[in-house]
């Protein structure tokens, strides 16, 4: 979705203009539009799962396209001072300097991954424990038995 994706980039009152033209085009529509900006989150109101992995995605979204934006950069100006480096920022003109941040950026990175795979195990164990719960308060009440169906044979 395009559209969406293109809303999310300008913000909260990209999403409330486009309420507001829906309202005035066809009502439906931006009936609709407020229906999804509450049920995503978007608004920061209604259902939406866990806030802060939404807004990091997104940031990491945003991040991960300016990165690109950067790299592509890099064919039309070349090394050396005030030019694109290798990572894809611009040099110092210090290569001891340059080699210090990018060992930074790529330290971050790692650190950046580790901390998502901690996040991922994390929510794991929290997914395993609810359902070791769900399923012990399950052994323990079990279901009322339902009257068996006389056959109508």
């Amino acid at each position: 979705m395009p559209i969406v994706e293109k809303l999310d980039e300008y913000g909260k009152g990209a999403w409330i203009a486009f309420a507001v033209l829906g309202f005035i085009l066809f009502w439906p529509l931006g009936l609709a539009t407020l229906a999804f900006l509450f049920w995503s989150g978007r608004m920061g109101c209604g259902y939406a799962g866990d806030r802060y992995e939404h807004r990091m995605s997104r940031l990491q979204g945003k991040m991960d396209r300016l990165r690109e934006r950067m790299t592509g950069r890099e064919g039309r100006f070349g090394g050396g001072f005030g030019g694109w480096g290798g990572r894809g920022g611009p040099t110092s003109g210090n290569r001891a300097f340059d080699e210090y941040r990018d060992e930074t950026i790529r330290r971050l990175e790692d650190e950046q991954r580790e901390f998502h795979d901690f996040l991922g195990r994390l929510r794991m164990a929290r997914d395993k424990a609810e359902f070791d719960q769900f399923m012990t308060e399950r052994r323990n009440n079990p279901p009322a038995n339902t009257p068996a169906q006389p056959d109508a044979a």
